[in-house]
Order: structure tokens, then C-alpha cells, then sequence
């Protein structure tokens, strides 16, 4: 069952604000993810605490660094189902996790933060990571 769409309204907009594109769809999700060219930072945006205090503002602070994916996306947790379930396919062998970050190069994932990553980290610690695989693959 999704969350209602007024709730869930400020954390999307949280990221699309910073430049992200939301995918709500598995078609839009695989157009992104069969380009085998290029960098995309795919964000699994969530409801929870560790995203609003942790994910949302490390990635917004992370991609301020000179180098950094040419593509920024969302898909939403609790949301767009079979949009999510589609872009966790592209992350395995990483389990489920809400939230998450997973940075592709070429159509490869090349860095996953999961959300025992996220969780119990500050946000700058968090952009820092991210910082050191953008520095490295972007």
C-alpha cells in the first residue's frame, strides 16, 4: 500500500529541487540503466528518518562536488512499486534497501550504499563516501 501522495510530496520534492529526475515507471527506470555510457547516481528515496536526516542531505551535499554522475535520479519507496522493483534488479546482489544510493558507470554498479551504510552516519560523512566514488568513476 503507497503512502498518501501529501506526505510523501516534500521528500520528493527535496531531491527533484537539488536536480534529481524521479522514474516512476520500470520503462523509465530501464531507459536510464541499458545506456551503457556515462555515470548515474540512482537514489531510493524513503519515508524514514535516516533518509530525511541522513541520505537526502549527503547526496544533495555530495553533488556539489566538481565531479559528479552526468545523470541524477529517484525512485520512491513505498511509492512507484514496480519502478523501485525494477531498479533494485539493477542492484543486485545487493539486497532491498530503502533507503539507498547506487552509483552506475557504463550500466555497471560500481558503488551501493545501503541503508546500514546510511543509517547512524551523519550526512557529511555519507557525502564524503560518495565524494571519494564520485572523484573515482565520474
Amino acid at each position: 500500500m503507497a503512502y498518501p501522495e501529501f506526505m510523501v510530496a516534500p521528500m520528493r520534492k527535496d531531491l527533484t529541487e537539488a536536480g534529481f529526475t524521479e522514474l516512476r515507471t520500470p520503462e523509465e527506470v530501464d531507459t536510464l540503466m541499458t545506456q551503457k555510457e556515462g555515470t548515474a547516481l540512482v537514489v531510493v528515496n524513503s519515508v524514514c528518518g535516516c533518509a530525511a536526516a541522513n541520505a537526502r542531505p549527503a547526496v544533495k551535499k555530495a553533488i556539489q562536488n566538481s565531479k559528479k554522475p552526468g545523470q541524477l535520479v529517484t525512485v520512491f519507496a513505498g511509492m512507484e512499486v514496480e519502478a523501485v522493483a525494477k531498479a533494485r534488479a539493477y542492484m543486485l546482489p545487493y539486497p532491498p534497501s530503502s533507503p539507498s544510493i547506487a552509483l552506475f558507470k557504463d550500466g555497471q554498479l560500481v558503488h551501493m550504499l545501503e541503508r546500514h551504510h546510511i543509517e547512524g552516519r551523519s550526512a557529511d560523512m555519507i557525502a564524503a563516501n560518495l565524494v571519494d566514488a564520485f572523484d573515482q568513476y565520474c
